[in-house]
């Protein structure tokens, strides 16, 4: 096994608050994965702070995995680590940087490691969540 490195960065016109809400509230994700997203349950003092835990199904008739929000620092700092369920992904971190602009847009740096037991199977997720990334966080916010 051998560690996987997604690395997105995205510009926004609305402030950090803004998107902070967005990438962090948990049914707005499903476009960003492509995934059919469930809220589990809510964080331990917020609804999406730290604690709270969603389930992503990629291929509807497999099980899903579960996501859980492990740093929740508004409206700077988000990060998450799979937890559960049946993901062929393991030791999967995403980090979610948010820095104001000067112009009071946002700048997103988004950075997801992980491996994958299946040997090939972690480059070729590595791809298709770069790409799908980039193609659907223009349309998070403004």
């Amino acid at each position: 096994m051998s560690t996987v490195r997604v690395h997105v960065t995205h510009s926004f016109t609305s402030s950090p608050q803004e998107v902070f809400d967005a990438l962090s509230e948990h049914e707005n994700l499903g476009p960003l994965f492509g995934a059919n997203i469930t809220r589990l349950r809510d964080g331990e003092t917020s609804r999406n702070g730290v604690g709270s835990a969603r389930t992503l199904r990629i291929v509807p008739l497999l099980p899903g995995f579960v996501e859980t929000t492990t740093v929740s620092e508004p409206p700077h700092l988000i990060e998450y680590r799979i937890t559960g369920g049946l993901a062929p992904i393991k030791d999967h971190h995403g980090v979610q940087r948010l820095m104001p602009r000067p112009d009071g847009g946002t700048d997103l740096d988004y950075a997801i490691a992980f491996d994958s037991a299946v040997p090939g199977l972690a480059p070729v997720v590595g791809k298709v969540l770069t790409r799908t990334l980039t193609k659907a966080l223009p349309n998070l916010v403004p």
